[in-house]
């Protein structure tokens, strides 16, 4: 299982070892970038969740293709796991890492300004 600072880019959860399929589709919300849902017949869709409901008689998620078709609505029962598959836009972006960033730009030299400027 992945912890809450590590990018989940290129993860390939194999469910029931260690996590859940409702773990992993709720970490597929949360993610900023495309995944591919392997479906149970074996056939892919690579998108966005951009929903889910697991509180209804039947749960499910909603996925948005990489063109951008959709949203596709595929049940929690039809899915054997989520690849994190596409670039996690949001790694590196915490506001930690701004903050180094911040600390990094102060540390540096500054330049002098020109004479006469």
């Amino acid at each position: 299982m992945m912890t809450d600072t590590e990018s989940l880019e290129g993860w390939v959860p194999a469910i029931g070892r260690g996590v859940t399929l409702e773990e992993v589709i709720e970490r597929a919300f949360d993610y900023r970038g495309n995944v591919t849902v392997i479906k149970a017949d074996g056939t892919r869709l690579e998108g966005y969740v951009s929903n889910r409901n697991r509180d209804v008689g039947v749960p499910f998620i909603q996925v948005f293709d990489r063109a951008g078709d959709g949203p596709f609505d595929i049940p929690y029962a039809d899915i054997r796991t989520i690849l994190f598959t596409g670039k996690d836009t949001a790694a590196g972006n915490s506001y930690a890492a701004w903050l180094r960033a911040k600390e990094a730009s102060h540390q540096r030299p500054r330049t002098p300004p020109a004479p006469g400027a």
